[in-house]
Formats: structure tokens, sequence, C-alpha cells
């Protein structure tokens, strides 16, 4: 039997020892961005989501370890653990299968075969079962006990045939294999509960698809659907394959084929094994698009955090809307806000001139030279009365930006702390404006569900879709880095080796005593023990340290490291040192400086740009100065947009129009895509072909393949 260790040593397609050392360094405590970043020498310069992996991977065997140990210690309770038994629970790779084993020894609620044993009748089924050519009547007639509650030798057989039938129902083997079965050739059928009813899942009223074949978002759609009792799916197997695997597994191999056994074999399978099945594969299929939407999600997530911000210049957020107008904050180039006003663009022509009035007199007071537009109610006309506005700031550019969760964000605790002034409405205006800034740092503050980048993610289990999101989000701000004397303690939180306490408490830090002037300060910090300074030292930066290092990716433990390359490559020019490192030889370099090749490596390149954010190496998003409208759209016309979701069918697009446009997946390259996350992330910039336009609908069909590159 393999260790853990050597299970996803071969399921990672990496080296023993890297896995033992990685799972030894998760067990003292160290966060997967420390270790991915600090101790690449361990484990052969895994990334993080590798890692993510392993860890995940690691829970599950180590719980399917446990419920291993759980099973055979209740049946050896029962006295029925052997050898063979135990051995086939110790090589169950799936809690499915160690389930399967233990069925026959779980104790069960009251059934027919139950009922059928406690009337005696377990020693008939087992002599019917021998199916030696003994008539099951004759052999019946000598349990009819009208005090056990056997009255007849029909009653005696109906009894015996429900303890054979349970028996089947029993044997893994035969749920194993029926499993498979259904899994290859079984049909995943829907109906609609009333077909003249019209709903967006139409087009799952007649339904009929191979299980191999179905598609996540196919299974997810018709889930929801059964949930909100519109549709009735099931699980088919045509023809009697199902049957006969059952009466194959049943019926001895010999010249005798007993009818009775093959009747309640026929039972087993039509009235328990059969439904269960059912029921398992809709679990298994339900599970399988769960994680595949929940991978999916924080696939789109992470680009999405990792857009390039648009610094230091000072930005107007509009959060648009009809009846209480649309409001509006300007923020410096750190997000402090600076004004807040209300406007009316959309109650008719007057007023719409009195907003641009009052907006030119922000823009022109504070020096503007960014708009940021949220997407949602209204949009299309604020940004109409944007572009009329910037007639009069050539200087100034708009962008429309994803406002989902700033509502979320706007009515939380953490927003009336940061800001108690401010209602709600211009609350969520300025998480707009800081989105084009700095959207990291202001995406943080929101739940990651509430971003709006999945799909059905509201279906999803929720523990484990905020496990992977929250885990996308450590690796994003970790992967930047944070200023330790600007930074929210939303943000700090997500630091690795911080939590909430010791985050307020570097706010508070600084604030008593003025900013962080070295990293060392850290550790005079309330509850920031040894443990947690370790883990965190090296994603904190500190610009006003007069320790060069201190505002680098380069961790306290390696600074030694750090000065003797400098010595060793001659105090060469900061920006020099990874081509002057190559060309004296990384692995000489690093024996003498006494760390690993990778971690050198790392040195040299934090060195080289010291404060650099590695987003700023991404293309930068599109700002806009004109508007185009839906209507302006013509087939054949080519545009510039930026990809906004990446979903199993294909990408939605945002070409300027307020509705974003779909490339389906079979537009986005020539050749054939599984997934559309195999080309293409959230934030790409990318041309497009507009192919079709439904005014009615509000859809625009567009591909990718047939722009001209």
């Amino acid at each position: 039997m393999l260790s853990i260790a050597e299970i996803l040593s071969q399921e990672l397609g990496q080296k023993l020892s890297y896995v033992e050392n990685v799972i030894a360094l998760m067990d003292e405590g160290n966060t997967i961005p420390f270790i991915a970043r600090y101790r690449k020498e361990m484990h052969g310069a895994m990334d993080d989501t590798v890692l993510r992996t392993l860890e995940t991977r690691l829970t599950y065997l180590r719980n399917l370890q446990q419920r291993r140990d759980e099973v055979k210690n209740s049946i050896e309770s029962q006295g029925k653990l052997t050898e063979e038994l135990s051995a086939a629970i110790d090589n169950a790779s799936t809690l499915a299968e160690v389930e399967d084993l233990y069925r026959p020894y779980k104790q069960k609620r009251r059934t027919r075969a139950s009922v059928a044993r406690e009337k005696g009748l377990e020693p008939l089924a087992d002599a019917i079962f021998v199916q030696d050519g003994q008539d099951p009547a004759t052999l019946a007639e000598a349990y009819v006990d009208a005090e056990k509650g056997v009255n007849s030798v029909e009653e005696a057989l109906a009894g015996a045939s429900d303890i054979i039938a349970e028996n089947l129902s029993d044997d893994a083997n035969i749920r194993k294999s029926l499993r498979n079965l259904v899994m290859r050739k079984g049909f995943l059928t829907c109906k609609a509960e009333d077909a003249e009813n019209d709903t967006v899942y139409r087009l799952y009223y007649d339904f009929n698809q191979p299980i191999p074949r179905l598609l996540d978002h196919q299974i997810l759609a018709i889930n929801r659907g059964e949930k909100e009792e519109i549709l009735k799916p099931t699980i088919t197997l045509p023809g009697n394959e199902g049957a006969a695997l059952v009466c194959r597994a049943a019926l001895k191999p010999t010249a005798f084929v007993s009818t009775f056994v093959r009747a309640a074999a026929e039972d087993a399978y039509e009235r328990l094994i059969f439904p269960s099945i059912q029921r398992e594969i809709r679990a298994d299929l339900s599970e399988r698009a769960y994680n595949g939407a929940i991978h999916n999600f924080a696939l789109n997530l992470k680009p999405l955090l990792m857009q390039p911000p648009v610094k230091g210049f000072v930005t107007m957020g509009l959060d648009p809307g009809y009846r209480n107008g649309c409001k509006v904050a300007v923020v410096d180039a750190t997000g402090k806000v600076l004004d807040t006003a209300v406007v009316y663009p959309t109650f008719n022509e007057r007023k719409k001139q009195e907003a641009i009035s009052q907006l030119s007199v922000l823009m022109r007071k504070h020096k503007v030279q960014h708009i940021a537009i949220g997407n949602g109610t209204a949009s299309r006309e604020t940004e109409a009365m944007t572009v009329e506005m910037l007639q009069s700031f050539p200087h100034a550019s708009y962008m429309i930006v994803n406002e989902a969760g700033a509502s979320v964000y706007s009515a939380s605790p953490l927003a009336a702390e940061e800001f108690p002034d401010y209602d709600v409405n211009l609350r969520s205006a300025v998480s707009i404006a800081r989105r084009l800034q700095d959207p990291l740092a202001e995406l943080v503050k929101i739940d990651p569900k509430a971003i709006g980048v999945g799909q059905y993610q509201h279906d999803c289990p929720q523990k484990e879709l905020g496990t992977a999101l929250g885990s996308v989000v450590e690796d994003c701000v970790n992967a930047v880095g944070v200023d330790v004397n600007t930074a929210s303690p939303s943000l700090l939180e997500q630091v690795s080796g911080l939590n909430s306490t010791t985050s307020k408490n570097i706010v508070a830090f600084r604030e008593e005593n003025g900013p962080f002037t070295s990293r060392t300060q850290l550790k005079k910090v309330p509850k920031l023990g040894p443990k947690a300074y370790q883990q965190c030292a090296g994603f904190l930066r500190v610009p006003e340290s007069k320790e060069i290092l201190d505002n680098t990716g380069v961790h306290p433990e390696s600074y030694d490291a750090a000065r003797e390359l400098l010595t060793l490559l001659g105090n060469a020019e900061l920006h020099e040192l990874p081509a002057k490192l190559e060309a004296y030889g990384a692995a000489k370099a690093a024996q003498a400086c006494g760390v690993g090749e990778p971690t050198l490596v790392d040195i040299a390149k934090e060195l080289s740009k010291p404060g650099r954010d590695p987003r700023d190496e991404l293309p930068a998003p599109i700002l806009r100065k004109d508007v185009l409208e839906m209507k302006d759209l013509l087939p054949g016309m080519e545009l510039t947009g930026t990809v906004r979701n990446v979903i199993d069918f294909g990408v939605f697009v945002d070409i300027g129009v307020h509705q974003d446009g779909l490339v389906h997946i079979s537009e986005v390259c020539n050749r054939r895509l599984k997934h559309p996350s195999e080309v293409l992330k959230v934030g790409d910039v990318v041309k497009v072909v507009v192919l079709s336009v439904d005014q009615e609908r509000h859809r625009i069909s567009l591909s990718m393949k047939q722009a001209k590159s």
C-alpha cells in the first residue's frame, strides 16, 4: 500500500522528497505563499497552483485514511473484519469505495429485509442462494411459523427474496460495476414540469444527453431548474444491461438457473440498486460541475485581481443611477477622498447640462485625469454624459468599471468603519474610483463571491467556494506585495501569516508611532510573534526604510546573501544584476552566497527593481474618450475589447457598448478547445469581429478567430 506522500508524488508528477518536504512545511504551520516564494529549494519551485492542489489532495487523502480506520474499527467491533476485507478497505482509493465496502455492516433503518431477518428467514435465503437445484418452495415449508409471523410458504419466499435483494444491493463489486456502466452508457434526461410555460430553461425541456458528453454548465443549469421546480431530470440506462449485470453477479455458473434468484436480482436492481446509483451519479455529476465552476471562478478571479492599476492620478468615480441620481466621488492619487456630489443626468436635458457643469467644476478644481464609471443601472446614459463633458477636457479619459459587489461593500461594516461620514451610495462611488486606481487593494474588501466573474456560483457549496476564492485572493496579494504604511486592515489581513487581529494591530501601531521605517519594527506589533513575522515579512514593503531590501520581496533571512551577491558581482548597477548573475553563473554564486540557486535568482530579480509591481508588466486597461452604442454595431465591424468573464461555452468581451458581447468557444481560435481558459483570461485585451447584433434581446455575437491579428 502506497503512502500518502507516494500517492501525491505520482498524481502530481513531483519528486517524492519534494512532496514530503511540502507536507512537513505545511504541518509546521507555513502558508502556501511563504512556501511557494521562500522555500523553492525544498519543493523544486512548484507554483502556488500546484501547492494548492497538493494541499487539497493531502486533506482528502488524510480524511480518506481516517475514514478507512473508522470503518475497520466499526466492522472489527462486530467481529466481522477479515484480512481480505481489511485489505480491500485499505486499497479503496475513494470515499465512495470505502462506503460501498462498509454498506453491509452499517446499521440500517428498518427495511423489508430486516423484518424478514427478524422472522428467522435468513437461513432460507442463504439456502436458496446456494442454487443447488433444490426447490425454493420445498425449502420454505420448514420456515412457516405463525408465531414468528410467517403464515405461508409464499410469505417465507417473499421474505427470503427481500433478503437476497438487499444482500445483492450491498455488494460493493456489483455497485462499482453498475456505477461504471451507467457512467459509460447512461443518459441524463430532462423534461419540463409544464412544457407550456416559457422559461430560460426551455433548452432543457426535452433534453437527452449521454453522461460522458455532459458539460458542467448543462448539469448546473438542470440542477437549478430542478430546484426551481421547472425541470424534472433523471438518470436512465437504455436496454436491460443493468439488470443483466446484477443477474450475472447473482446467478451461479451452473447448468441449473434459479428463476427465484433471477427474480430477486431483478427486484434488487429495480427497487434498490439502480435508484441508489441514480442518486449517487447525480451527486457525482453535481460535485464535478461544482468543482469545475469553482475552478473556473478562481481562474477568472485571479486575472481580475491582478489587473494593472492606473496609479498616480486623481480619479473621479461615478456610480450611475436613475431615481437617486449619479453618485460622484473624487479621490487623489492615493485613494483619499477629496470631494463628493450627487448629479441627475438622466432626468432631462436641463438636468444633464447641470450635471456636466457641476462635474466640470470638480474636474478643474481637483485636476481629474481619469473617470471610472460603474457598469450598472443608467451606465449608458452616464457614459454618454461623460463623453460630452470630456470634449472640454481633452487630457482626460474614462473607463467602464465592473461594479459587481460595490453595493455589498458600501453597506458592509468595513465600509462604515472606513467612511463613517458618507452614506452608502457615496461609498460605492469611492469604491468604483479606487477600482480603477488599484483593483486588488479595493476588491479584497469584498466577498469574492460578489465580484461576478463566475458561473452558477450561488449554487456551489459555499464553504468550498469560499476556501478556493480566499486562496486566490491570498496568492494575488502576496504575489504583488503590500505597502505596510498605506495598506488597509482588509488588505493586510490577506498577507501570509497575518490575521484580522494582527492586521488591525499593524494599522494601530503606525497610527500611534508614525510610518514604519524598517521591517524589523514589525516585531514590536502586539501579537505578531516570530512565526507570523517569518511568514509575513517578505511580503510587506517598507518604502520609507533606509534599507533598500525592505522595499523588495527579499526575505530578511536572505539579507546577508543579498549583500554577499552585491559584493560578489562588484556592486553592479541594480538593474544589471540578473544579467551579471547569469554571466557569473547562478549555481556558483549561490554556493558562494550560501543559499539555493532559485532563491539567489529571485534576490537578483527583486534587487533589479526595488518596489516593483508585477502587475505593471501586464497590458494596460483600455481608457476611452468616445462612446459606442449597440445601434452603431454592424456585422463585420472589427473592435478592440477586454475579456470580462470566461465560462464553459465562451467568453464575454467588453467592447465599449455597455452590453458585453459573447465569443462562443467555437469562435475563439482555429483549434478545438476543451475550455476557453486554455487561451484566454479575464483582463486580456483582444481583437474581435461583430458577427450579429440582436437589439431586442440585447445580445452581441462576436468572433476572435475571424479578426485580423
